[in-house]
């Protein structure tokens, strides 16, 4: 489909000129173009400028979209989300309000495990059809390009029928899907008193099992107390990385126990959580070049203090904004609700926080090459909104304010 989307109000680039994240002072330029027009060829953009500049003779057989009023931004990257599971867990939702921690609660056999035997008895069919509609409603409010974790199988089974439903999604969705695979999620409870011996079937079944199959480009570890040691995780993802997989780890989320340094010295693509991050684990981040990519909606959801968004920045490391929807510790998609809650909890600026969830979440995901910004050459995903300036979108938060969805050059209608 070739497209005009001509006189939008306020153009938002966010344009990497080449380079494959934005990081410091850099992410508060989101090359701005009042009253702009956009042609997009064969599912690319092919020019991007002043609606007055534009001479180019629109190509044959050309729809026309009149953006006037609107703003228009890239579609959203949501790098960390846990989009396929069974079941839901509000009951612990009721229990955090009465103060129960969450280790607590996963003490009393809540939190991730009680995921994971919910999704283990729910057959493919039912599993692939809950998470097209999720894609399905993401993609409505502007995400256009999601990583999508397994983790809630944690037995050969179940995680390969996880990574089975992504890939095919993946074929099937109008979405950019990334794979992850996320085995080392938790310890499951038939591997209680030999956690060892669950990393062992880790590395010498599962992945390369999935490695032959290319059934992951990611492989992620959740570096924590009570889950995986650095040394645990260390010989997962170092096994990973010999089968080709790049590089993602949970880091720093309830405990410093050094996982930031881990994902500094493995070269991850990036460290995903880091409320716990110290100064050390900042400089190791800076001198690897690992994308930070905090996840405000759980610290909102879970009250369990926020990452420090504003020394990330201001360390020159490029930061990422993503969701992290999952049943546990955080119920929604929404990333501008996320950008706001970076905004008022984390000292991020807007313009920060759009280049977080635009180009940076691309490079958090190795795409920023193809996605995150609205440049000649890239993936033609562009949402217009009926708002009137890009600010307005995250203050007036809670509202759904998305007027159209260009999705690889194609406008859907839902």
């Amino acid at each position: 489909m070739n497209l005009l989307i001509k006189d939008i109000k306020q153009l938002v680039t966010v344009r990497s000129n080449g380079k494959p994240n934005k990081s410091g002072t850099e992410m508060r330029d989101l090359g701005i173009i009042e009253n702009a027009t956009v042609m997009i060829q064969d599912g690319l953009f092919s020019w991007i400028g002043p609606s007055d500049n534009l001479s180019q003779e629109p190509v044959d057989s050309i729809d026309t979209i009149d953006a006037s009023g609107l703003i228009a931004l890239p579609g959203f990257v949501d790098s960390h989300t846990h989009t396929v599971f069974a079941g839901s867990r509000e009951n612990e939702f009721a229990m955090r309000a009465e103060g129960k921690t969450y280790q607590e609660i996963a003490r009393e056999g809540g939190g991730i495990l009680s995921t994971v035997n919910a999704t283990r008895i729910t057959p493919k069919r039912e599993l692939k059809k809950v998470t097209s509609h999720r894609l399905d409603t993401m993609l409505k409010q502007g995400t256009t390009t999601v990583e999508i974790k397994s983790g809630y199988g944690l037995n050969e089974e179940a995680e390969l029928k996880m990574l089975h439903i992504i890939n095919e999604l993946k074929d099937e969705s109008l979405m950019n899907i990334v794979p992850t695979f996320f085995g080392a999620h938790a310890i499951p409870s038939e591997f209680k008193e030999n956690p060892d011996g669950y990393v062992d079937l880790l590395c010498r079944r599962l992945l390369p099992y999935i490695a032959n199959h290319k059934m992951a480009k990611f492989c992620d570890a959740f570096c924590e107390q009570g889950y995986f040691s650095v040394e645990q995780s260390r010989k997962i993802l170092e096994t990973a990385k010999s089968l080709g997989f790049e590089i993602k780890i949970h880091a720093d989320q309830l405990s410093q126990i050094g996982a930031s340094k881990l994902a500094a010295e493995m070269d991850a693509v990036s460290a995903d959580h880091l409320e716990k991050i110290d100064d050390a684990g900042i400089s190791s981040l800076k001198q690897s070049g690992t994308v930070a990519t905090v996840l405000p909606g759980v610290s909102f959801f879970l009250n369990c203090g926020y990452a420090p968004a504003r020394k990330i920045i201001d360390a020159g490391i490029p930061l990422a904004i993503a969701s992290n929807f999952n049943p546990g510790s955080c119920m929604s998609y929404s990333m501008p609700l996320m950008m706001t809650i970076a905004c008022t909890q984390m000292s991020v600026t807007p313009e920060e926080a759009i280049c977080a969830a635009t180009i940076n979440g691309a490079a958090a995901l190795g795409l920023s090459n193809s996605s995150g910004s609205i440049e000649v050459g890239k993936q033609a995903d562009i949402i217009l909104y009926n708002v009137p300036n890009y600010r307005y979108l995250i203050y007036h938060y809670g509202i759904d304010h998305v007027a159209k969805v260009i999705k690889s050059g194609t406008y859907l209608v839902f």
